[in-house]
C-alpha cells in the first residue's frame, strides 16, 4: 500500500523528468563552457592588466589586406583595405607597443590596429580606415585612455577592449547555475508536494 501510494501521476512523472532534464542541462553546460570557452577565455585574462595609453603614431603602411564581403545569401566575394597602425606608449612599459580593438581582431590580422567593416568597394573601405585615422589623430591625440595588455601573451600588443569581460564570464557562470538550480527546485517541490499528498491522503482514512 505504501509502495502504491508513493507511485507519481503521468504530470508528477513529466515534471521530475522536466527537474532532471534541466539539472543535466546545467551540468552540462559548465563543463561545456568550462572546457570550450572559459578556460580559454581565462587564459587570456591571466598575466594581463589595463594600464593608460598614449598615442605615439597614427600611420597606414602601404600594404593591403583581404576581407570577404557578403551581398546577399548566395554572394560573398573578397575586397582590399589598407593597414592601420596606432602605436602607443604605456603606464606599464615605455616601449612603443601596437593597438587593437580587442582580441579577435587581434587574432584575425596581428599586424594592424583596425579592420574596417568590409564592403565590396575598395575605396569605401579605404575612406574608413582613413576616418579612423583622423579619430586617432585629431579627437584621441595626446589625451590617455585605458587599454588592456597581456604580458604572456602577446607583450607587444595593447588591446583597446577586451573580448571576454567581467560581464561575459559572469553569465557564462550564471545561465547554467540558474537552470541547475531550477531543475533541483522542481524535484523537490515536486517530491515534498507527493509526500504532503500522501500524509493527507492517511490522515483522511484514518478519520473516517
Amino acid at each position: 500500500r505504501s509502495r502504491a501510494a508513493y507511485e507519481y501521476t503521468e504530470a508528477e512523472d513529466k515534471s521530475m523528468r522536466l527537474g532532471f532534464l534541466l539539472i543535466a542541462a546545467g551540468l552540462l553546460s559548465l563543463l561545456g563552457l568550462g572546457c570550450c570557452w572559459l578556460r580559454p577565455a581565462l587564459q587570456e585574462r591571466g598575466g594581463g592588466g589595463s594600464a593608460n595609453c598614449t598615442v605615439l603614431a597614427v600611420r597606414q603602411l602601404g600594404e593591403r589586406f583581404a576581407c570577404t564581403f557578403s551581398c546577399g545569401a548566395a554572394c560573398r566575394g573578397t575586397a582590399r583595405y589598407p593597414c592601420l597602425q596606432v602605436l602607443v606608449r604605456t603606464s606599464r612599459s615605455s616601449a612603443p607597443a601596437l593597438l587593437h580593438e580587442d582580441e579577435r581582431q587581434l587574432r584575425t590580422n596581428p599586424k594592424c590596429s583596425y579592420i574596417p567593416p568590409c564592403a565590396r568597394d575598395d575605396q569605401e573601405n579605404s575612406e574608413n580606415v582613413t576616418y579612423k585615422q583622423k579619430y586617432w589623430k585629431e579627437k584621441v591625440g595626446s589625451q590617455p585612455f585605458t587599454c588592456y595588455f597581456n604580458q604572456h601573451l602577446r607583450p607587444d600588443d595593447v588591446m583597446l577592449k577586451r573580448t571576454h569581460d567581467e560581464t561575459v564570464l559572469l553569465h557564462c557562470f550564471l545561465w547554467p547555475v540558474v537552470t541547475f538550480l531550477v531543475g533541483v527546485l522542481i524535484v523537490v517541490l515536486t517530491i515534498c508536494a507527493k509526500s504532503l499528498a500522501v500524509r493527507a491522503e492517511a490522515i483522511k482514512k484514518k478519520k473516517h
